[in-house]
């Protein structure tokens, strides 16, 4: 299992950008296989982690157009700086 942390210092949101944001979770994890999804803002950031099976899942999301249009979005519009993690999960405990 593989997980993406992707962190970033927003600039501006608008409604657009939630519109998005639920349309990218949605897609995510119902065509391209993604477990888990889950996202937080706390003052100016914003942190969002995903859990893939596998990393040609992770490369096959990355490439869809519509992903492709709002890594664009954010680049320009909605963030001031970002950075993406890919992370192989070694071991996983608790209780939910």
């Amino acid at each position: 299992m593989y997980a993406i942390i992707f962190k970033a210092k927003i600039r501006q949101l608008d409604d657009h950008y939630f519109e998005m944001a639920v349309r990218m979770k949605d897609l995510a994890l119902k065509k391209y296989g993604c477990t888990d999804f889950i996202s937080v803002t706390e003052g100016d950031t914003e942190i969002a982690i995903s859990y893939w099976p596998s990393l040609a899942q992770i490369e096959v999301w990355r490439q869809d157009v519509e992903h492709l249009v709002a890594q664009n979005m954010g680049r320009s519009k909605w963030y001031e700086s970002f950075e993406v993690q890919t992370l192989e999960v070694i071991r996983q405990f608790g209780k939910l």
